[in-house]
């Protein structure tokens, strides 16, 4: 008996239909926090961009038909509702989609109705190819529709430039079924040519998620019951190379989150690397492949765009340590040597560039900076010294020893060595009072403490910690954990907002770090605790970019990879956990009398 390999089915009002490798989806989400009416092919290249929409329209009448949109992996439908109608749509190719519909017509549509010289879509009949193309400003790029079956009963704004409805509109027979093919290409192309049946497309598409999900999820059990789904996250928001991203890259999401930001991509590589090494290797150098003369890595990376404005917090030599652990073959030593010069630039900037004349302990310019956009450490000052920096650079300074010390550079090794640890020593002497850490501020000296979970991100030094602090953190870690997660500030402080992005809600990375810093200083109980509670919000409320740590409900962006990471990690940490557990119990001796 063949395995069913359709995949899990999921909410296109949550997470966009796309597939591995396209810049575009299709999904009623065509700007930030804005959701149509209709199915929209929106398209990530230069910015996100709803460019067509796609409506299923009844036969008889030509108005809107009232349709039910199911999805899964590799096929999304329209169905009408009270009736037989039915409109499919599956990608043959990262670029290519295949539509065909029987007793429902559809519209496709330019999704902006008003073209000028320099914004908007222009639509015209291509008779050298016999297809139909509309051709975006906003994307720099062309959309060809070609009929493969069926007739085009209704064209409108051909060739018409101002504000105009442009498109056509494919039926059929009332016995019979139509096919299109919609191409995203950049001037031309030969004509397209059907090479494979509908049914095939889905085939293969679905079996292309399914080997992706048993390679990065091969321990997933009823357990687990959100693992492929958080696989279809990740999957269907990687991208192919092009403008200004060099490798295969893992978006953010493919809602309006549709960049690469240089400490997101870590959880993805993470959560990649056993069963998926290249690509999780891509993502790990996607940031430092646009590293800049300084050393600093970029804020974030997209097709069209790299911010320097902002950096990220170096959690880079913890993740790098991790990364080694998890891939199946490490790297050989040309990639490692190359890799550790890259964060050794990455590192010196943090010494050079962001600390003031005599200074021992790095600061952040903002709260950009740490990935913490808005916590409440940052509400006295910006420009500050805080106890997460130096504790993550502290990790960075150990994992470059390990890399000079494998690379047979014992120097360097215990020059890294010897600056961690003086690192770490003036953290505890400036920053730590006897019972909590503080922030100092660069430019008026005065110090602070609040009720920021980022305060408490030192708990990622694990073993590193003398165990009393690590407890004295353990113990204010608990009084942020909900019955859904760590809230990242504490839910009885009068800032803490529920929709307040990094001032309440849950989010993954806080969680997957400061779940693994207290497994590493032996907090194991706490930790499972953590990992639990998290891992059952996602199978609750989906992979959104936060979520309210008091309800559980998801926010913002709510098809957010580096959460679908999270979630993979957790879950693979547990499944192995279990199995210890099962392997330990089947090798106690028998003591029953």
């Amino acid at each position: 008996m063949t395995a069913d390999r359709s995949g899990p089915a999921f909410s296109v009002q949550d997470i966009p239909f796309s597939t591995y490798g396209s810049w575009f989806d299709i999904s009623p989400v065509v700007a930030e926090k804005t959701y149509a009416e209709d199915l929209h092919l929106v398209s990530h290249q230069n910015g996100m961009h709803a460019v067509l929409t796609l409506t299923p329209l009844d036969r008889a009448t030509g108005e809107r038909a009232e349709t039910r949109v199911e999805a899964a992996p590799g096929l999304l439908s329209w169905t009408s509702v009270g009736g037989a109608g039915r409109v499919d749509l599956a990608y043959e190719s990262p670029d290519t989609v295949r539509l065909r519909g029987t007793a429902l017509s559809l519209r496709v549509s330019a999704a902006a109705r008003t073209l000028t010289p320099f914004s908007g879509t222009y639509f015209f009949r291509d008779r050298a190819t016999d297809a139909y193309v509309f051709t975006s400003y906003e994307t720099g790029r062309r959309y060809r529709v070609t009929v493969l079956s069926g007739t085009v009963t209704h064209t409108y704004g051909d060739q018409t430039l101002g504000t105009s409805d442009r498109g056509l509109t494919v039926t059929a027979d009332p016995d019979d079924s139509w096919e299109i093919a919609v191409e995203e290409l950049d001037t031309a192309r030969p004509p397209y040519v059907s090479t494979a049946l509908f049914g095939k497309i889905v085939e293969a598409a679905q079996n292309a998620f399914a080997d992706f999900v048993d390679a990065v999820a091969p321990w997933r059990s009823p357990a687990t019951p959100a693992a492929e789904l958080a696989a279809y996250v990740v999957w269907s928001a990687t991208v192919r190379p092009a403008g200004l991203v060099p490798r295969p890259a893992v978006l953010m999401s493919k809602h309006w989150m549709d960049k690469v930001w240089s400490w997101d991509h870590c959880f993805n590589a993470l959560a990649l690397a056993p069963g998926c090494p290249e690509l999780a290797w891509d993502q790990y150098q996607l940031p430092f492949d646009h590293q800049d003369e300084t050393g600093a890595l970029p804020d974030s990376v997209t097709h069209s765009e790299v911010l320097h404005n902002f950096v990220k917090p170096p959690i880079h030599g913890w993740a790098l340590g991790l990364l080694r652990r998890r891939l199946p073959t490490p790297p050989d030593r040309t990639e490692l040597a190359r890799t550790y010069d890259r964060l050794e630039r990455w590192t010196t900037f943090w010494l050079t560039a962001r600390r003031t004349p005599g200074a021992a302990l790095p600061h952040y310019h903002h709260g950009n900076d740490s990935g913490w956009d808005n916590a409440t450490t940052f509400d006295p000052e910006r420009v500050v010294v805080t106890a997460d920096l130096a504790a993550f650079l502290i990790l960075q300074l150990h994992e470059l020893a390990a890399l000079a010390a494998h690379l047979d550079r014992p120097d360097d090794a215990a020059r890294w060595t010897r600056t961690a640890e003086a690192t770490q020593a003036a953290l505890l002497d400036e920053l730590w009072t006897g019972d909590r850490f503080t922030t100092r501020g660069v430019h008026s000296g005065n110090t602070w403490t609040g009720s920021s979970l980022l305060d408490l991100m030192p708990i990622v030094l694990g073993e590193h910690l003398p165990p009393e602090i690590s407890a004295r953190l353990a113990d204010r870690i608990a009084a942020h954990l909900t019955p859904h997660g760590l809230a990242t500030e504490l839910p009885t402080s009068p800032h803490y907002l529920s929709d307040g992005y990094w001032r309440g809600p849950i989010w993954a990375p806080a969680t997957v770090l400061i779940e693994d810093g207290l497994r590493r200083a032996g907090h194991h109980r706490l930790a499972a605790d953590i990992s639990t509670r998290f891992r059952t919000l996602c199978e609750t409320h989906g992979f959104a970019e936060n979520f309210d740590a008091l309800t559980g409900t998801g926010l913002r962006d709510r098809a957010y990879t580096w959460t679908a990471a999270g979630y993979l990690l957790l879950a693979e940490a547990a499944a192995d956990d279990t199995l210890s557990a099962r392997a330990h119990s089947r090798q106690a001796p028998d003591r029953r009398s």
